[in-house]
């Protein structure tokens, strides 16, 4: 599959994504990845920021990665893992697995970049067993109506994803998750800094949700 270059915002991401793990996001990164076994399907992985969180009950995680840039990093990363890390090149809305391959699945700070999330979500759904989780952590729409969440659908309409590799900030993923079928478990709304400056990337979530068994769906 041909990767997705954004060679300016990748370079930035990668410097962020350091000061964002210090600021806290490595514990959010820890507690989307516990208690994980099995194979394990991370979409959008970046720059492999996550990999040092895996336990070691994952037995191996797949890695998709569409950005050239991120995507080498990422394989940099995935030597020193904990667990076996294949990174590979590919897209959420077409992944590289077979129908119910995966035990788990995960996503961070990924559903707010991807051109269609119905689309990226049924693939995810497709590649997991039944039983099967996502475990999800996003930036997402501000949850009340008011000045932020204006302010999200002002900048996504205009540059905010031309700035930042495709991201928008005001996507109500939560919601989205559950229309693509998949049962919400868990779900934890938060600000990201806590008490700091807010942004239009403030209002986070993290959760895990279950791809329903076949006889649930019938």
């Amino acid at each position: 599959m041909a990767g997705r270059s954004h060679p300016i915002f990748a370079r930035m991401y990668e410097r962020m994504s350091v000061a964002m793990d210090r600021a806290g996001v490595a514990e959010h990164r820890q507690a989307v990845v516990a208690g994980l076994s099995g194979r394990v399907i991370e979409v959008g992985a970046g720059n492999g920021r996550m990999f040092a969180h895996y336990p070691g009950t994952v037995a191996e995680v797949l890695a998709v990665e569409p950005e050239p840039r991120l995507r080498a990093s990422a394989t940099d990363a995935a030597t020193a893992a904990g667990v076996p890390v294949r990174v590979v090149d590919g897209t959420a809305d077409a992944l590289p697995g077979a129908d119910g391959e995966f035990d788990a699945a995960v996503v961070a700070l990924v559903l707010c970049t991807v051109p269609d999330q119905a689309s990226a979500l049924a693939e995810i759904r497709r590649v997991l067993r039944p039983g099967g989780e996502l475990r999800f952590y996003e930036h997402v729409a501000a949850e009340q109506p008011g000045a932020l969440r204006r302010t999200q659908r002002i900048l996504d309409a205009t540059v905010w994803p031309w700035v930042c590799g495709g991201c928008h900030s005001g996507r109500d993923t939560a919601a989205a998750i559950a229309e693509a079928g998949f049962r919400v478990d868990e779900l934890r709304r938060f600000r990201f800094p806590d008490g700091g400056v807010i942004t239009p990337a403030t209002p986070h979530i993290l959760g895990r949700a279950t791809r329903p068994s076949e006889e649930a769906t019938r």
